[in-house]
């Protein structure tokens, strides 16, 4: 049942680091978001020269100016990174990477880390590959502290793993901190993977099952997105809200459930130039439950 929020709602997108991870912030608060995601490196080059000490310091100020906490903020890591890859070269090099995406966090105050889990290649089991994902975390959690690994569901497409609620419960049951460990639900993949969300009763269900599989206080964020491909499809297209496959009933909904109250919503729909509209009508949604349960 559909638990009205009286709390509050932190949403925005993720928005562009170009010119430095100190620009994000402020690229945030141009669209109206209370909440953001970013890249604090190219997500597309295993090497990254490391943060300088002034954007460190110029990223924390604008935070603190413009009201954004750790907690509210969702860096993303680099899409090479496979957590669980077969070859033990290409799992080294992940490892590495996934650990220096944590430090550059830790070096940012940031206490979130999202990331897709990784793809057996088909060339081991899925119970090896969530494996190696698990203790891809457990070795990260060794070297750097504080940071929360947060594993984003996918599509299901290729041999990418995490589509399915049970990946996921799969791997947190083998990370030995489970305080440092979570997940972002994408509306996108989840959709994409066959959880139905095009209704409030569709939504009841999938996250009914995502409570029985994995367990609510596990959801460390969101990303807000519709679909341009079709239930179960295993393909992932996002579409701006309301724009797809999904529709807004589900977007309404999470606006006005308390469940997802104080954690990062975070859109990665197709046209920025409309962020600003969108999280405006999530607000709106939102806004109507507390008036209603006032």
């Amino acid at each position: 049942m559909l638990k009205k929020s009286s709390g509050s709602k932190f949403i925005g997108a993720h928005v562009s680091a170009a010119g430095g991870v100190d620009q994000a912030p402020l690229r945030a608060k141009e669209i109206g978001a209370n909440a953001f995601a970013l890249f604090t490196k190219n997500q597309r080059q295993w090497a990254a020269k490391p943060l300088e000490e002034k954007t460190i310091r110029a990223f924390k100020a604008n935070c603190q100016m413009l009201g954004y906490q750790s907690q509210h903020i969702l860096p993303h890591d680099s899409y090479l990174i496979n957590l669980g890859a077969p070859e033990e070269e290409k799992l080294n090099k992940s490892r590495e990477a996934f650990i220096d995406e944590m430090q550059r966090c830790q070096q940012l105050g940031l206490s979130l880390l999202n990331f897709h889990p990784g793809s057996h290649l088909k060339k081991i089991s899925e119970q090896e590959c969530l494996s190696k994902i698990a203790e891809s975390i457990n070795l990260a959690h060794q070297a750097v502290p504080d940071v929360i690994a947060v594993i984003e569901n996918t599509a299901g497409q290729g041999t990418n793993l995490g589509w399915k609620f049970e990946h996921l419960a799969e791997i947190i049951e083998q990370v030995e901190d489970k305080e440092r460990v979570g997940v972002c639900l994408d509306t996108c993949h989840t959709f994409a993977a066959g959880y139905d969300l095009r209704s409030f009763d569709a939504c009841e269900e999938t996250f009914a099952e995502f409570e029985r599989v994995v367990g609510m206080h596990y959801l460390r964020a969101m990303h807000i997105n519709d679909s341009k491909s079709l239930l179960g499809s295993k393909v992932d297209r996002h579409h701006a809200l309301g724009k797809g496959e999904i529709g807004w009933d589900c977007f309404e909904y999470i606006a006005k459930d308390a469940r997802f109250d104080g954690i990062p919503l975070i859109l990665e729909t197709i046209e920025p130039d409309i962020w600003k509209d969108e999280i405006a009508q999530l607000r709106r949604f939102h806004l109507e439950s507390t008036t209603q349960s006032a």
